[in-house]
């Protein structure tokens, strides 16, 4: 066998073994959803139901924790966004020894345990009156997904032409109409990309949330808190649930970038 040959097959063999790896342990949390065991397992199958979809839809409770998170997750997005975006556009005008400092000062938050952010943020901002929440929650989470941001804005930031602001100055644009027409559009991609993992990383930290959410149960401290009091295969029914949705809205965005791209072509 050729080395060529040799080198095909393997990375063949890599790529199976890599996603077997991470999709497998989505199957099986899916299978578990329809074992009639109250343990999410499908060792030993005990018969088949879809009784832990109703239970799920009676657990009120795990309703309320996701309703609290999709709320933490829109609030960051709100403010994670703006303060990323900034970041990226004050980076990109900073010179000499100065924009080094700022882009470790912004990207610490980064490289701090979550337990230490959600302590001091619960620190600080109890001297103002609050003392968990939502509201903190947002602000603790903002702190670190922010520098997410800044970094997917910079990095399509850097491969900008600036020539094309000097151009659009030169022939009576404002500043605000560079901006909306000429940088915005420019960035659309990496803001949408920054947003959804923004979203992502608020939905599923528990690190930070844990210690600002107060009595605002989230998603990740209610199923974490089930795992000590006994989880049932209905949190196995919520994520297989989630995963459907996140494909269909996968399926639905490349339907419509390949309408798109063949009615440029055609």
């Amino acid at each position: 066998m050729s080395s060529s040959r040799f080198f095909s097959w393997a990375l063949k063999a890599y790529l199976l073994v890599f996603f077997v790896y991470l999709f497998l342990p989505l199957v099986i949390m899916a299978a578990a959803t329809f074992n009639e065991s109250r343990f999410p397992t499908i060792t030993p199958w005990t018969g088949t139901t879809l009784q832990w979809f109703s239970a799920l839809w009676a657990d009120g409770g795990m309703w309320n924790s996701l309703i609290n998170s999709l709320m933490v997750a829109v609030g960051v997005l709100c403010l994670a966004l703006p303060i990323g975006i900034a970041s990226a556009l004050f980076l990109t005008t900073v010179d000499g020894r100065g924009k080094s400092f700022i882009y470790a000062l912004i990207l610490s938050p980064l490289l701090t345990p979550g337990v230490i952010i959600g302590i001091s943020t619960l620190i600080f901002w109890r001297g103002w009156g609050l003392n968990g929440g939502i509201a903190l929650t947002v602000i603790a989470q903002s702190a670190f997904i922010a520098a997410y941001v800044m970094l997917m804005v910079t990095a399509r930031l850097q491969r900008f032409d600036r020539t094309l602001e000097q151009a659009a100055l030169d022939l009576g644009a404002s500043q605000w109409q560079v901006f909306q027409r000429v940088l915005l559009p420019y960035l659309k991609p990496a803001i949408l990309s920054a947003a959804v993992l923004a979203f992502l990383q608020s939905l599923e930290n528990y690190n930070t949330t844990l210690f600002v959410a107060g009595y605002d149960t989230t998603l990740t401290i209610y199923i974490a808190s089930k795992v000590r009091t006994g989880l049932t295969p209905a949190v196995n029914a919520l994520a297989l649930l989630m995963i459907l949705f996140t494909v269909g809205l996968a399926m639905i965005y490349e339907f419509k970038r390949r309408r798109e791209a063949a009615r440029r072509l055609g």
